[in-house]
C-alpha cells in the first residue's frame, strides 16, 4: 500500500538533494571541523557554506547563526540565555498556545520563583496585541511568541510584537520552527533578539537545529564545553546534519515562492471538499492568516483516534495535534485555548502538506474521508440530538474549562 503523507508539521521527508549532499560527510569527508589539518580544514569550509545558506534564509550575519542539536534545545537556549543576562529581571510573556518546548521550560522556571504570563488567543487563535502590551512589566526580561502556530497554522503578528519589545526595553524570542520553509522569515530589522529552527521541518534532517542571536545580545552557552560554535555552543558539531540543514536551506530559499503556491492551492482544495461534503465540520484556526501547508479541521460526533486509525488503515498519515504530545488522552491544549466545544475538541485532525504533496494523493484523502466520518457517526454515541442534553458529554465540557 502507498502512503499519502499529510503529517508534514512532525516531520517532514529528506530532500533528495539534501542526503546527496550529506552522503559524503559520513565517509569522504569526516574530520573534525576543528582540528589544524588541512582535511579537517575541508570539513570547516562545508559548515561555514551552511552557516550562510541558513543566515541568507532568514536576513541575518552568519557569525549570528549557532548550529544546536534541535528547536527545543535552542528555545531552552534562548531562554536561558535571556534570563543569565538580566538576573533582576524575572517576568516572561508567551502565550498559552506555544509548543511544549517553551512550555515546558516555564513551568520548570515558574516553581523556581519566577512568574510567567500566559496570554490568551481568540476563537481563531489571533492574540490580542492590547493584551500583551498592558502585561509587559517593569521587570519582564523575556517575551517568547511562536511565529506560527503548529496545530492550526495560525501566523502571529511578530514584526508588531517585536516593536512593543523593543519600546519597552524586553527580549524578544521567536519559535519559528514551524514556519521556516512557509513563510518569509526576516530578522534583519533588529526586532527580534532569539529566533529558533529545526531542520526536519523543511526537508532537512533530524537531529539539528539553528538558533540566531541578534549581534550585541549577550549570550550565556546552555551547552558548556569546547570552543564550537564561537564558544556559543560545546560539543563537535553534527556534521552531516549541518551540511543537510544548508542545503535544505538553499532549496527552500530557490523554490519558495512555487512551494507557498502549490502547497497553499492544494491545502485549499482539501479544506473545501472536507467542508462542503462532510456535515458539522469547521476549520480550526485563522481563515487567511496561516501557514500555506496546514488545515485543522473539526469534525463533530466523532473522535479523532478513531478517524486517525481508520485513515491509517488506507495508508493515509494525519494527526490530532503535536507529535511531541502524541499518546495523550487529553485534548490539544491549543484548541482548549481557542474555546472549542467539547464534540469539536476530541475530532480535529491537523492535515499538513509538503512541496511533494500531489494533487492526486488530496483526491484520494476526499474520496476515502467522506464515507468514513459517516461510518464513525453511525457507531459514535453522541451525536447532534442529544449534544446539549448528555450527561457524560456535559461534564466532560465542564471539565476541559470551555461550559
Amino acid at each position: 500500500m502507498s502512503v499519502i503523507y499529510l503529517d508534514n508539521n512532525a516531520t517532514t521527508c529528506v530532500a533528495p538533494e539534501v542526503y546527496e549532499a550529506m552522503s559524503p560527510y559520513f565517509t569522504q569527508f569526516y574530520g573534525n571541523p576543528s582540528s589544524m589539518h588541512r582535511f579537517g580544514g575541508q570539513v570547516a569550509r562545508g559548515l561555514r557554506q551552511s552557516r550562510e545558506a541558513i543566515a541568507a534564509l532568514i536576513h541575518a550575519e552568519a557569525n549570528e547563526i549557532i548550529f544546536t542539536s534541535c528547536g527545543t534545545e535552542g528555545d531552552n537556549a534562548a531562554i536561558r540565555a535571556a534570563l543569565d543576562s538580566q538576573p533582576d529581571k524575572r517576568h516572561i510573556i508567551t502565550t498559552a498556545v506555544e509548543h511544549p518546548a517553551i512550555l515546558k521550560p516555564l513551568q520548570r522556571l515558574e516553581k523556581q520563583g519566577y512568574s510567567v504570563t500566559y496570554l490568551g488567543v481568540d476563537g481563531k487563535g489571533q492574540l490580542k496585541l492590547e493584551e500583551l502590551r498592558r502585561a509587559i512589566r517593569d521587570d519582564t526580561a523575556l517575551i517568547s511568541v511562536m511565529a506560527a502556530n503548529n496545530e492550526t497554522g495560525t501566523i502571529f503578528p511578530i514584526e508588531r510584537i517585536g516593536h512593543l519589545a523593543k519600546e519597552r526595553g524586553v527580549l524578544f524570542h521567536v519559535d519559528a520552527v514551524q514556519a521556516a520553509g512557509k513563510i518569509p522569515l526576516d530578522v534583519s530589522s533588529g526586532l527580534i533578539d532569539f529566533l529558533v529552527l529545526s531542520g526536519h521541518k523543511f526537508h532537512g534532517p533530524k537531529g539539528v537545529g539553528v538558533l540566531y542571536v541578534r549581534r550585541g545580545v549577550r549570550f550565556r552557552p546552555l551547552l558548556a564545553g569546547g570552543h564550537q560554535e564561537r564558544g556559543r555552543r560545546g560539543g563537535t558539531e553534527n556534521v552531516p546534519g549541518i551540511i543537510g540543514l544548508g542545503k535544505a536551506a538553499e532549496l527552500t530559499l530557490n523554490s519558495f515562492d512555487e512551494d507557498h503556491t502549490r502547497m497553499s492551492q492544494l491545502r485549499d482544495r482539501l479544506e473545501q471538499g472536507i467542508l462542503s461534503t462532510i456535515s458539522d465540520t469547521q476549520r480550526n484556526g485563522h481563515p487567511g492568516l496561516r501557514l500555506p501547508n496546514t488545515a485543522n479541521i473539526g469534525f463533530k460526533y466523532v473522535e479523532g483516534e478513531a478517524i486517525l486509525l481508520s485513515l491509517d488503515r488506507e495508508g493515509i498519515c494525519a494527526s490530532s495535534g503535536s507529535a511531541c504530545t502524541s499518546g495523550s488522552l487529553q485534548p490539544s491544549h491549543v484548541l482548549r485555548a481557542m474555546g472549542l466545544p467539547y464534540t469539536l475538541l476530541h475530532g480535529s485532525i491537523r492535515f499538513s502538506l509538503s512541496r511533494y504533496t500531489t494533487g492526486a494523493e488530496i483526491e484520494q484523502v476526499l474520496a476515502v474521508l467522506q464515507p468514513m466520518i459517516e461510518r464513525l457517526r453511525d457507531l459514535s454515541p453522541f451525536s447532534r440530538d442529544n449534544e446539549a442534553t448528555h450527561p457524560w458529554l456535559q461534564e466532560q465540557t465542564q471539565r476541559v474549562g470551555i461550559a
